[in-house]
Formats: C-alpha cells, structure tokens, sequence
C-alpha cells in the first residue's frame, strides 16, 4: 500500500522539479505571459485521463457482461439436454428427474437470481436441488442400450451445468478492482475543479455549461456503477435462455408418450 501512494507523489516531484529545472533553461522565446497556456494543457490532459479511464471500466464490465450471458446460455443448454434424454428412461425415473430439472430451473431464475443481485453468490437451496438431480440421474441403474446412451447425454448435460453454474458463481462476485474507482474518483474531482483553476468567469452562461457538465459527469459515473456486477444494478443479465429453456420443457413433456419398462 506504501508503495502504491509513494510512486504516484514521486511522479508529482519529477514533474515539478522538470518544470521548475527547464523554466530556467530554456529560451525566453518560449515562455508566456501568463499561465493561460499551462492551464489548458492541463485541463486537456486530465479530460484524456476520464475519458481513458471510463472506457477502460466500461469495456471491463461489457465483457464480464457478455461472458455471463453467454454462461446463462450455456446452463440453459445442459439442463435442456439433461431434460430431453431423461426422456428415454423409464417413467419413475423420467418423471423425477424432469421434475427435478423443473425446479432447479425455476429455483435459478427466481430464488439465486435474487441472491446474485443482493450477496453477490449462488444459492445453497439451488445447490442442494442440482446436487439432488445428479444423485437421481446418478441413481438410475439399467441393462437397456437406450436408457444407457439417455444416461451418458444426461451426464454430458450435467457437466456442462455444473460448469456453467460455477463460471456464473464467478461472475457473481466480480467486482472492479478498487483502483479503478480511485482513478475514476480522481479524474472526477480533477474534472470538476478544472473550472476554477481554469479562471472562468462565473455568468449565466456558465453556469449553465458546468450545471450540464456535471449531469454528464454524474450520468457517466452511474453508468459505471451500474455495469459492476451482471447481476445487479440497472443492467443485469436476462433471464431469457432460462425462460426459453422452460418453454421447451412443456414442448417435450407435451410430444413424450408415457412408456412402460420392465424392471431389470
């Protein structure tokens, strides 16, 4: 931490010290009046500085944005997978488990979603249902070929759940480094105060244009905080590949004739 705050105040130090050194060496034909022309390169500098650092944090945050929704979509994937080859099992077992596939389901888009927005984690109701639906496919014991490959795609689906569900464990706790918002803050102060050490006169006009700045200024740092966490603020990740995955459930339980098996 020393460090961190030790570095930056010795680049402040060099800046001064080349500032004050070359004021006396260089030639006379190069100095102003007035510190008109130090002000505006300042002022130009720290404008660059924002704009670098809100389009680094937004770039960040879009693409955490995009590889949860792309996670989402890949969950919805597996529990559909897990639910059309459950399918080809015998009835007890067929119905369990799309049950099971059901609530976990519907567990993710209600109960977790709800947690990821306020604790940043997954839900440990949710996670006792998956554990469960593996147990059951996992439980499922026959000689038949059909119910042997239903099982092994079942399996396939169940993995990519569980990584699917664990990427989206991660992408619940992230949050931008606090660095980011110390060099966000920074640059929001600098922005503010560089009307007054700009020397602008207070007018209407004015004060008009900084009551404008500032609404930018503001709307730009709520975007931010906004876009931290996919599953929180004002953008969160939608539940659609769920709800979609849902709607197929009813499609293939509606097309599956009840089947009888043997026991074996």
């Amino acid at each position: 931490m020393a460090l961190q705050l030790i570095v930056p105040v010795l680049f402040a130090v060099v800046a001064l010290l080349v500032f004050v050194v070359g004021d006396r060496v260089r030639p006379g034909s190069w100095r102003q009046d007035d510190d008109e022309g130090a002000g505006t390169a300042v002022t130009d500098l720290v404008n660059m500085f924002f704009a670098a650092i809100v389009a680094f944090v937004v770039v960040i945050c879009w693409q955490q944005y995009d590889n949860a929704t792309a996670h989402t979509v890949s969950e919805s994937k597996g529990l559909l997978t897990v639910y059309s080859a459950a399918a080809d099992l015998p009835d007890a077992d067929r119905v369990k488990i799309q049950v099971l596939v059901e609530d976990y389901t519907h567990e993710v888009i209600t109960d977790e979603w709800s947690e990821m927005a306020e604790h940043r984690r997954l839900s440990e109701t949710t996670q006792n249902t998956f554990d469960e639906l593996n147990d059951a496919v996992a439980a499922v014991q026959s000689a038949d070929p059909n119910v042997k490959d239903a099982l092994e795609q079942a399996g396939s689906g169940l993995d990519m759940v569980a990584e699917a569900r664990y990427d989206r464990g991660l992408d619940a706790e992230y949050k931008l480094p606090p660095f980011l918002y110390l060099a966000l803050w920074f640059g929001v102060g600098m922005l503010l105060l560089g009307t007054v050490l700009s020397g602008v006169l207070v007018t209407k006009r004015s004060l008009i244009m900084t009551g404008l700045f500032g609404l930018v200024v503001g709307g730009v740092v709520l975007a931010v905080y906004n876009l931290d966490g996919p599953f929180r603020g004002a953008n969160i990740v939608p539940r659609d590949a769920y709800e979609l995955a849902i709607s197929q459930f009813e499609h293939i339980a509606a097309s599956t004739p009840a089947q009888s098996f043997m026991p074996r």
